[in-house]
């Protein structure tokens, strides 16, 4: 039942009563961890920061690090500063693993942090995060932020149209400057890039057992399998309700083939130069 009005909530009401909405979802969440979970093993660092830009599975990112299993094995419970009007003084508390930081690279680097802490940031192919984009917030994303405004736009135009202005206007929003930022940092050893399509491809266990063991977490390859389990993508959409408020609507990496024409891709190349080979995947010509 609360599930089900939080999830109205998110449809149909105002933007500050989602997320208060949304706050005491979590925080009730977290509540029943504390009371009904035993922290077997702790993680060996005072916070961990899920960095990211959006269209690189944010949500399952946050579902699987808010398992009651994750949190067995590491004692950390989930926070999202959105909800809390970004106000702690250190953006996410002691002892708390920080989901969906949408920030450039030098952002991250001016919020204060504990000495222990270690980040992860998830990248995606930029072509896909553009189709993505498109398709979620046309038809399936939830009103907040400027969605209803970018979706009047898009509901206007034809499709390819349709993308080439959501092109110009994530590269206003710098969603690709974002990524750029990240790539070309010096290396840390307590900050892991990953690309979201290891973390969702066949070699998913290896990879997320690699991911957790960098944030210093140490969950049993059974655990991992039932967490891993629990949130694939088509069990997601089964919760969700993949006609109306999914964020999994295929996930296929190389989807952008499908969609890109030269003129597109002439425009995406013209705000990202070489960002998809600086990335590492396959150019255009390769396709």
């Amino acid at each position: 039942m609360f599930n089900s009005a939080v999830m109205y909530a998110k449809q149909h009401l105002p933007e500050p009563v989602r997320v208060l909405a949304r706050r005491g979802q979590l925080e009730a969440y977290n509540a029943r961890l504390r009371m009904t979970v035993p922290v077997a093993t702790r993680a060996d660092v005072e916070n961990i920061y899920h960095c990211a830009v959006r269209k690189t599975a944010s949500q399952w990112i946050k579902e699987v690090f808010s398992d009651s299993l994750v949190y067995k094995h590491s004692g950390l419970l989930t926070y999202d500063p959105r909800f809390y009007g970004w106000k702690h003084p250190r953006v996410v508390p002691p002892n708390r693993i920080g989901l969906s930081l949408f920030f450039p690279r030098a952002r991250f680097d001016k919020m204060p942090k504990p000495e222990k802490y270690r980040a992860f940031f998830v990248m995606r192919d930029p072509r896909d995060m553009v189709v993505s984009s498109y398709f979620s917030t046309r038809n399936s994303h939830g009103p907040m932020g400027d969605v209803l405004e970018q979706r009047k736009v898009l509901m206007e135009l034809p499709r390819k149209e349709g993308m080439l202005w959501l092109i110009g206007d994530m590269a206003k929003k710098n969603r690709f400057g974002a990524i750029r930022s990240w790539v070309d940092a010096p290396q840390s050893p307590e900050v892991k890039l990953v690309k979201y399509e290891d973390l969702t491809g066949d070699n998913q266990s290896d990879e997320m057992a690699a991911l957790l063991s960098h944030c210093g977490i140490n969950l049993p390859p059974d655990a991992l399998e039932t967490v891993l389990s629990r949130y694939s993508f088509a069990k997601m959409n089964e919760r969700k309700g993949t006609s109306t408020v999914s964020h999994y609507r295929k996930g296929q990496p190389g989807d952008w083939a499908n969609h890109f024409d030269d003129d597109i891709y002439e425009a995406f190349n013209k705000v990202t130069g070489d960002l998809v080979e600086r990335l590492g995947y396959p150019s255009y010509q390769q396709k």
